[in-house]
């Protein structure tokens, strides 16, 4: 999503110890079409890719970069690892095709560019080339068995809402009553859930047989908007009035939006928002989750901020991290997706 590190954790909740017991201790039933491992597929935006944390996967300076920006920090990489070292009865088989800046029509049916600003192509007037939908990408079929997918929130009005803020404007009363050919909050959150719903559709038609996870957003934003004290490193000029819509009518209705429409097809849904709450882009230095608008990132990833606006990372020693969650986060992540994964491949 676009405005739109530390050590990852091991520790593994109680349940998810139960689990792994079963895993190791009941052999795994074979799925048709199954061979000799289990074949998980990871969908989504740079949520789920990992921006700004990690390296860069595959690594600067490989042929197959894609520009999408996938990271070795990402929950979906920290999972395989995870998995790797205690394998559910067989191992297991991760294709990551996250990709930073995708929306919900990138998984099923629209072809993406994507906009990666790290070693872009060189000589090439169009930059990177054109990827295929996440679902093709990912090869899903009757021998996939599980299929985790974190998108939408690229939608939200996040970037529409700073840039508004910069013009000393309200953002909630600027979705209440849009001007004419702007579409207002109400009617995009309905194309959203139309969209959302409609692409798992599509993921069970490519992966009849695959138990499908979907991963909901952590706490971006905190509780009260009155903690935050505005600048750089937080959410710039966005009134804390303005938070606190973004946070209650954008961000928690996206996830309520996931969540609904996964247990209308029988789908699970990983929360990232409860374990992250407290842990905000507002929250101190020590407790922050969520990079600001600039923030910490190794010296290859961009520094300005894309779309004209005026915010210099470089000038307070940052980066150009757009709201996106941090190493902490994503170890937070980890332990939650990889649970479900591995109830699903137990369901098998």
């Amino acid at each position: 999503m676009r405005v739109p590190a530390i050590r990852p954790r091991t520790r593994v909740p109680l349940l998810g110890l139960s689990v792994l017991a079963l895993a190791v201790l009941l052999p795994p039933v074979a799925a048709e079409g199954s061979g000799d491992r289990y074949e998980w597929a990871a969908l989504g935006d740079s949520y789920t890719a990992g921006l700004y944390i990690g390296d860069p996967r595959p690594p600067l300076g490989s042929a197959e970069r894609d520009g999408c920006d996938r990271t070795t920090g990402a929950y979906p990489d920290l999972v395989g690892r995870a998995l790797a070292a205690r394998p559910p009865g067989r191992p297991v088989h991760l294709t990551d095709v996250s990709c930073d800046n995708a929306a919900i029509g990138n998984i099923t049916r629209e072809r993406q560019r994507p906009t990666s600003q790290v070693q872009p192509p060189s000589g090439v007037p169009a930059g990177w080339p054109v990827v295929d939908p996440q679902l093709r990408r990912a090869r899903l079929d009757g021998r996939t068995d599980v299929v985790t997918v974190g998108i939408g929130a690229i939608a939200l009005p996040f970037g529409e809402c700073l840039q508004l803020a910069l013009a000393h404007l309200s953002c909630a009363a600027y979705y209440a009553n849009p001007p004419e050919g702007v579409e207002g909050l109400d009617a995009k959150l309905a194309r959203i859930r139309d969209e959302y719903g409609r692409m798992l559709s599509a993921i069970h038609r490519a992966a009849p047989h695959a138990r499908v996870l979907t991963v909901g957003y952590p706490a971006i934003l905190p509780e009260r908007g009155s903690v935050c004290r505005g600048g750089p490193t937080q959410l710039g000029p966005i009134t804390p009035a303005d938070i606190d819509w973004l946070r209650e009518d954008a961000l928690k209705a996206m996830n309520t939006i996931v969540r609904t429409e996964a247990a209308k097809r029988g789908d699970r849904y990983v929360d990232r928002y409860t374990s992250s709450v407290g842990h905000d882009v507002c929250a101190p230095e020590d407790a922050q989750w969520i990079e600001g608008i600039c923030g910490d990132a190794e010296p290859f990833w961009p520094d300005t901020v894309p779309g004209g606006l005026s915010f210099d990372c470089a000038a307070i020693g940052k980066r150009a991290t757009l709201l996106h969650p941090n190493a902490r986060e994503h170890a937070n992540a980890a332990p939650l997706v990889e649970r479900a994964v591995r109830e699903a491949l137990l369901e098998r």
